[in-house]
């Protein structure tokens, strides 16, 4: 399920980002401040306009998995504007099916209900499990690679890749949007 976030959700969040194999393909962990202020963010985006990156949790157990949704990158990129789609789960919940469910979720939000055009979706060029899951839901690897500019020069995370989808594209593959 995604939902807005919670205060209980703060402390598991916070360890997810300290889990050096969660964020392989980021700089590096994550402190508690960092975490607090990205939930902080995002809540009040989705208090503001409705949607942003959302907590995840089982339905079946209420436990908190992560983050799925959609945002607008703070940061300027050579493909702004855009709304990007974006995703992180705890280890033990990967390989489960889990981030293509939420991330299925999310395009349909996006295209369905706030009605954008195209979405998209970058990651480092290492990261191939986050770039198997845009190929799931249907993303297409642009070509259009590029350096994040949060990383400085030789950095091994800094080639990035973007992956997109159009609504026409999405809408022809979902039975759920005719």
């Amino acid at each position: 399920m995604l939902r807005q976030w919670r205060d209980e959700d703060r402390e598991p969040y916070a360890a997810l980002n300290t889990d050096l194999e969660v964020m392989r393909y980021f700089p590096g962990p994550q402190d508690r401040a960092t975490s607090d202020r990205s939930i902080d963010a995002w809540s009040a985006d989705i208090r503001e306009r409705g949607w942003s990156n959302w907590a995840v949790e089982m339905v079946d157990t209420g436990s908190f998995v992560g983050f799925i949704g959609l945002s607008v990158p703070k940061r300027a990129l050579p493909f702004m504007p855009c709304v990007e789609l974006g995703y992180r789960l705890a280890r033990k919940f990967w390989q489960q099916g889990l981030a293509t469910e939420g991330a299925r979720a999310a395009l349909a939000a996006g295209f369905t209900q706030l009605g954008l055009e195209e979405i998209v979706s970058f990651t480092a060029l290492l990261n191939e499990p986050s770039q198997a899951v845009m190929r799931r839901i249907g993303m297409v690897n642009t070509g259009e690679d590029f350096e994040h500019p949060a990383l400085p020069p030789g950095h091994p995370l800094r080639p990035h890749v973007l992956y997109k989808i159009k609504r026409a594209a999405w809408s022809a593959t979902n039975n759920d949007a005719r």
